[in-house]
């Protein structure tokens, strides 16, 4: 089962530090992940200036209550770097899915540019 992750960083004035501090930890545990099988995409939100104040994921995993086994110990959640988590069922598409299955960027055609 596929989930999606819309997560707001919290407002208070040191949640910047805080997701800086937990960064590296949040990351590393992307190759993991994406070799379960578990991490089909992530990003970070970014405000008008570029800066980071949340993140955008696509996670699989077998139950809602296994996703949210993984959530109590993602980084950003024990260290209280996002203050506002919204999580949705989801299904990425077959053509995605292929594309990233392979390794490869996705194109829907051939042309300049």
């Amino acid at each position: 089962m596929q989930f999606l992750l819309i997560a707001y960083d919290a407002k208070d004035e040191h949640a910047p530090q805080r997701r800086l501090a937990a960064r590296e930890r949040h990351l590393a545990q992307g190759p993991a992940l994406i070799a379960e099988g578990k991490a089909l995409f992530g990003t970070a939100i970014l405000d008008d200036e570029g800066r980071m104040i949340g993140s955008m994921l696509v996670r699989e995993f077998p139950t809602r209550t296994d996703f949210d086994a993984w959530l109590e110990t993602e980084p950003y959640v024990t260290d209280g770097v996002w203050g506002d988590i919204q999580v949705q069922p989801c299904q990425a598409g077959p053509l995605f899915l292929e594309a990233l299955g392979r390794g490869l960027p996705l194109r829907l055609a051939d042309g300049p540019g």
